[in-house]
């Protein structure tokens, strides 16, 4: 038995101590309010008292009724303009009085002092039309002040007032004759120019002079009571204690025993996961590139509320994309799979933040949703539709929790952030591109779209060996039914038969199935003529084909393991079998062993299987139960008496469950049809 050696045993926990040393620095250091309360219930502990001086935080509702008082109607600002003010003088000056001298003088000292006050538009000053606002704004000369609106002339109360001025001061002088030929009353235009911007920037600074807190709490103050209801002054009193509680008290105790503590708490986590994917996929620690992948995503998510706790920015967990780990994990693996290690990855978000337990309904319910769906709406536009029901799934859920006071907030940015969070599930999805290029990994859309046979090289396949193609199809339909009878990776499995026999398209003629595209029945053989060794060496040749071609066209490496798989290190019988009869040398098995890996995963089992039975299948003389099991057991047991299975991660039930479903296929494909009655002339 091979003995691991500690450079194995620690390669093999390295990523998981990684990933131990990453969650234990990323923990809040912070102390948490641990006290479940809500409005309207009792309080189920002790008497709570406050161990330090806190402010009674102001409710949102509160504070939005403060901002909409009369104290915070906005001021509006205008701009005094002195061009508008020289060009009216300069006009005024310019106008022919003839003898009236004194008259014009009178008129542009009026004109100064109207002006000095302001005129504005005949519409008034720009005030909201319910804000008892009575002072405006005023710059002049770069200074600004304060001005009562009653004193600011409208444009035609300014003109009225410079008329009746005139009137008073000169009564013997036809005043309205006057200014109609000389057009005295054009010269008054506005002069105070509103200023929408500085006006909108003025009443944001006054609000943010709104205190948001009302009251004290000293130190010693007795909260609540054990059995007390808590009312909406208590739960504000609690909700003020406990953000301040949060936010500046730290951990007391000794330092050891926090790291120690944080230690624990990140070992049990991990261990969890260890043990969670050594139960329900112990074959990913085979693949290194696979396990890292996980073990990244789930850091990512599961550091995501240590970083927000740390960072006291708990109110954006709900535009966190969650479900993107989700979708991110059904691209690779099955719904079992992903659910369980979805489930793992949103256990800090359960454990440190506030409502967390809230919060991990929520989002676990919308990554079930996600997972269960990414079959029917995993692809391309469906995705906003998958990335919807999400959003409606976490809303109803919130909306459940805010209608029993489960949860407290303002409901509308809730939801917005829900579903700006959704948006980015979809913004997000095209990182399982990254994913497949960093990890060398491949998706369940990327096998679906290597499955399709109308791709560039399948179709060379069929037209250059058509014999092979159909050969490759029933292999894929029969992988297909035992892939699911043992919960294996069904995409990949039919990916793998479509391509496993791809090298064979480059001398098509040397395989029986293929004979027919001989040009004429009396044409030579492709065998015919050469010896067992030849006739080996040719048809072994067609695995490392197949590794080329799959190199050339860049197909993804867990697709070529089916073609270096599918005949392992198996022998080639017939020409081995002739060769030993023409006087051949027994031990000199090499030349006719193909050089492939034996089968490692269960997927690569199924379809050695496949290979054999459907071209066996091809050479029975008998349609019956009988000669169907016989074949599959005498297939298997080859198999099995070469080796090839002793390296493969499927259990002896998983083989019989195989079997019994190739057996069944079989009987289903070469079923006896009725012979029909010929009907006599």
């Amino acid at each position: 038995m091979h003995k691991i050696s500690l450079p194995e045993r620690l390669k093999f926990f390295l990523p998981f101590i990684v990933l131990l040393a990453v969650l234990v620095l990323l923990m809040p250091r912070a102390a948490k309010f641990n006290f479940d309360y809500r409005k309207g219930s009792p309080w189920k502990y002790e008497a709570l008292i406050s161990q330090f001086d806190f402010p009674i935080y102001k409710t949102e509702e509160q504070i939005r009724e403060e901002m909409s008082s009369s104290d915070y109607y906005p001021i509006p600002y205008y701009r005094y303009s002195e061009d508008v003010v020289n060009t009216g003088l300069k006009d005024a000056q310019s106008m022919s009085f003839g003898s009236l001298s004194n008259v014009k003088n009178f008129i542009i000292s009026d004109l100064r002092s109207i002006y000095g006050q302001g005129v504005v538009s005949d519409k008034g000053v720009q005030v909201d039309r319910h804000s008892p606002v009575e002072v405006l704004y005023i710059q002049k000369e770069k200074r600004v002040a304060k001005y009562p609106i009653s004193e600011i002339y409208k444009q035609s109360d300014a003109r009225a007032k410079l008329q009746a001025d005139v009137t008073a001061q000169y009564p013997n002088l036809d005043v309205d004759s006057l200014f109609r030929r000389l057009g005295v009353l054009e010269l008054i235009v506005p002069n105070l120019v509103y200023d929408q911007q500085t006006t909108d920037l003025l009443q944001a600074e006054n609000k943010k002079e709104i205190s948001q807190t009302q009251g004290y709490v000293s130190s010693g103050t007795l909260l609540v009571s054990n059995g007390e209801i808590i009312t909406a002054e208590i739960a504000q009193m609690l909700d003020s204690y406990k953000r301040e509680y949060e936010a500046n008290v730290g951990y007391s105790g000794p330092r050891i025993s926090m790291w120690l503590g944080n230690i624990i708490l990140g070992l049990v986590l991990v261990l969890f996961l260890l043990l969670t994917i050594t139960i329900a996929r112990p074959g990913l620690f085979q693949h290194r590139n696979q396990l890292y992948f996980v073990l990244t995503l789930f850091c990512f998510t599961a550091a995501i509320p240590m970083l927000l706790v740390r960072a006291s920015a708990q109110s954006w967990f709900y535009l966190v994309p969650f479900t993107l780990s989700a979708i991110s994990l059904r691209a690779f693996y099955d719904k079992k799979f992903s659910s369980v290690i979805y489930c793992i990855s949103l256990l800090p978000l359960l454990v440190f933040a506030n409502d967390g337990d809230i919060l991990f309904v929520m989002f676990f319910l919308a990554g079930l949703v996600a997972i269960h769906l990414y079959d029917n709406f995993g692809k391309g536009w469906k995705m906003f539709i998958l990335a919807f029901i999400c959003f409606a799934v976490l809303a109803i859920t919130y909306m459940g929790f805010r209608l029993t006071e489960a949860v407290s907030g303002q409901a509308l940015r809730v939801i917005g952030l829900l579903f700006i969070g959704s948006a980015l599930s979809v913004a997000g999805y095209p990182l399982t591109y990254l994913f497949e290029r960093v990890f060398n990994l491949v998706s369940q859309s990327r096998l679906e779209e290597l499955a399709d046979t109308d791709n560039k090289l399948l179709r060379l396949l069929e037209s250059k060996a058509p014999g092979t193609f159909q050969h490759c199809l029933h292999v894929m339909n029969m992988a297909d039914n035992a892939a699911r009878s043992i919960g294996a990776n069904v995409a990949l499995v039919r990916a793998g038969a479509l391509y496993h026999d791809i090298g064979k398209l480059l001398n098509p003629l040397c395989f029986i199935e293929n004979e027919t595209i001989l040009p004429s029945e009396s044409a030579q053989k492709y065998h015919s003529g050469l010896t067992p060794l030849q006739s080996a060496t040719d048809i072994i040749k067609h695995v490392d084909d197949g590794l080329d071609l799959a190199e050339q066209y860049r197909l993804p490496q867990i697709i070529k393991k089916f073609i270096n798989t599918h005949h392992g290190t198996t022998v080639t019988s017939f020409f081995y079998n002739k060769y030993i009869e023409e006087g051949g040398d027994p031990d000199n098995v090499e030349p006719f062993s193909y050089h492939g890996e034996k089968p490692k995963t269960k997927e690569q089992v199924i379809l050695m299987l496949c290979d054999s039975v459907e071209a066996a299948s091809r050479t029975l003389k008998e349609n019956t139960p009988e000669a169907y099991s016989e074949l599959v057991e005498n297939i298997y047991a080859s198999k099995q008496s070469q080796g090839q299975l002793e390296e493969a991660n499927v259990s002896i039930k998983e083989i019989n469950i195989i079997k019994k479903e190739l057996k069944t296929y079989l009987a289903q494909m070469y079923h006896e049809r009725v012979v029909y009655p010929k009907r006599k002339k």
